[in-house]
């Protein structure tokens, strides 16, 4: 199973130094990834900020960057947060569960996707 995927930003993260850093790679998110965002306060205060923390989480590289944290994640161009934003989407829901069913008017048996946000 792969748990990390390569991407490259539109148009890329500038450092302090002016450098450019488009290519780098993330990883599944956990349940962790998930959850403890959301006992910070930044959250707390403004639930926007929850994307800022996910994705300082699960980004594992940037270029040559020592270290991914919020800063670096706020520092983003709004397409490159976007970019980022689906990427995680797309990758993360990638295989929603689904379960076998029978349909009530034709008996035919089909598969239904189990989506836990309807519940």
């Amino acid at each position: 199973m792969e748990t990390e995927f390569e991407f490259e930003l539109p148009k890329g993260y500038v450092d302090k130094n002016g450098d450019v850093h488009r290519r780098g790679t993330m990883r599944l998110a956990t349940a962790a990834d998930e959850i403890l965002p959301m006992r910070d306060p930044r959250v707390q205060q403004n639930s926007g900020y929850l994307t800022i923390i996910l994705l300082s989480r699960v980004i594992t590289r940037l270029g040559t960057l020592s270290a991914i944290n919020t800063h670096v994640i706020e520092g983003l161009f709004t397409m490159d947060l976007a970019y980022l934003q689906d990427l995680y989407q797309r990758i993360n829901m990638s295989e929603m569960p689904t379960y076998k069913v029978v349909c009530p008017h034709c008996n035919q048996q089909i598969e239904v996707p189990l989506d836990f946000l309807l519940a």
